[in-house]
């Protein structure tokens, strides 16, 4: 008889442990997207294009460096830092052709505080756009579709 009750009380841990191991497994399922989106890096990325007829030596934005860009070309995409507040200090180094250096140009250092454009939650590249005259344009995209181009359609220009 003692036998069959130690039996039944085994029979119902091993059932108590097995429901556990059960919600454990659902429970991880579900928090383990989230825990790990948690930990992903919560950076932007900066890609960039230059529309001036002097190539970008280098490029900053708040100290994240942007890499490079060729006269009238386009940039890579660098990752991955947090850009965040009300403004952001753009530096670049302009450089040169050779036939501008023969021409008697020489390289140029600028800077600019500019605001930084509201970022949407699904926002995760900032374009930085180089334009004649030293101007420097932000804007936030959730992919790497140029949003300048898109800007331009909407106004009919």
């Amino acid at each position: 008889m003692i036998d069959i009750v130690a039996g039944e009380r085994q029979k119902r841990t091993w059932r108590r442990r097995r429901i556990a191991l059960v919600l454990l497994a659902l429970l991880l399922c579900y928090a383990a997207p989230r825990i790990i989106g948690l930990l992903r890096t919560p950076g932007a990325m900066l890609t960039s294009e230059n529309l001036t007829d002097r190539p970008i030596f280098s490029f900053w934005i708040n100290d994240f460096w942007g890499g490079n860009i060729s006269a009238i070309g386009s940039g890579g995409v660098t990752c991955c830092q947090r850009i965040e507040g009300q403004t952001v200090r753009a530096s670049w180094i302009v450089s040169l052709t050779e036939e501008q250096f023969n021409n008697g140009l020489r390289q140029e250092e600028h800077e600019a505080i500019l605001p930084l454009p509201q970022q949407k939650r699904t926002d995760r590249y900032l374009h930085v756009r180089f334009l004649p005259g030293n101007v420097v344009e932000l804007k936030w995209s959730p992919n790497l579709d140029n949003p300048f181009d898109a800007a331009l359609e909407e106004t009919g220009n």
